[in-house]
C-alpha cells in the first residue's frame, strides 16, 4: 500500500511521459503537479527540451529552480497539452479547481490547450461535486455583493479565503470566495449563473474541459479515463 504522498509522486511521474521534445505545454499547480515538475526537472537534466506556460507564481518559481524553460501565455497561439491537478473530479470528468488559488490562470491555460490532462489521487474522485468548497474569484471592492447573490443560489456558507489572518490575494489581485454547496448537481448552469453576477471574475468549475483524468490508487494502480 502506498501513502497519499507516494501515490501523488507516482502519478506525477506517470504523467511526465506525455511531455515530449519540442512541445509547448501548460503546467498546473498543486501537490500532485509538484511531483510532475520534479520528474520533468530530472528529465530536463537528461536532455528533454520543451517550454511551458506556468499557471501560478508558485509553479513558475519551482519550474525555474528545476531548469524548465518557461514562456508566457500571450507568446503562444496554442498549447499541445496542459497537465494540472484538481480538488474534485466527478464521473463525467467535471472538475472543481482552485484550492491553490490559481483558478483564473489555470482556466485560461486549459482553454488554450489542445488537451487537458488532470492528475489526482483516488481521494479526489467523487460521485457529485460539492464536498470541496467551490472557489469563486471576485473583485475585492464588490465581494459582499457577490456573497449576497451566491447565498441565494443554494450555497449554505461562503467566506473570503484567508492567509495569515488576512484576505488571500490571488496572483491577479483578487479575492477568493469559498462557497459551500452540499451538492452541485448541475455544475454547467451554476457556472453560467455565477458568471452573470457582477464582480465575479472566474469560478473553479471546469466543465467539459478535462480530456483525460489520471488517477493514482493506494494499492499502486494508476488508471486513466478519457472523455
Amino acid at each position: 500500500m502506498f501513502n497519499a504522498e507516494d501515490t501523488k509522486k507516482r502519478v506525477g511521474a506517470y504523467a511526465a511521459d506525455f511531455i515530449e521534445n519540442g512541445m509547448t505545454v501548460g503546467l498546473g499547480t498543486g501537490s500532485t503537479v509538484y511531483w510532475l515538475l520534479q520528474t520533468l526537472g530530472e528529465r530536463v537534466q537528461q536532455g528533454l527540451q520543451f517550454s511551458a506556460v506556468p499557471t501560478s507564481r508558485q509553479t513558475q518559481t519551482l519550474a525555474t529552480e528545476l531548469g524548465i524553460t518557461l514562456t508566457e501565455l500571450n507568446a503562444v497561439n496554442e498549447l499541445v497539452l496542459t497537465i494540472d491537478g484538481a480538488d474534485e473530479v466527478d464521473a463525467r470528468l467535471q472538475l472543481i479547481k482552485g484550492g491553490g488559488g490559481a483558478l483564473l490562470q489555470e482556466k485560461m491555460v486549459a482553454a488554450a490547450s489542445k488537451q487537458l490532462i488532470i492528475i489526482v489521487d483516488e481521494n479526489k474522485m467523487v460521485d457529485t461535486l460539492g464536498k470541496f468548497p467551490l472557489p469563486v474569484e471576485v473583485i475585492p471592492s464588490g465581494w459582499k455583493q457577490v456573497h449576497r447573490k451566491v447565498m441565494g443560489m443554494g450555497c449554505t456558507k461562503a467566506a473570503i479565503r484567508q492567509k495569515n489572518e488576512q484576505a488571500f490575494i490571488t496572483d491577479n489581485g483578487h479575492y477568493i470566495l469559498d462557497c459551500y454547496f452540499e451538492q452541485i448537481t448541475d455544475p454547467v448552469n451554476l457556472n453560467i449563473a455565477l458568471h452573470l453576477v457582477p464582480g465575479v471574475v472566474e469560478t473553479g468549475l471546469f466543465n467539459g474541459m478535462a480530456d483525460m483524468v489520471i488517477t493514482g490508487h493506494s494499492d499502486g494502480r494508476i488508471d486513466t479515463k478519457s472523455r
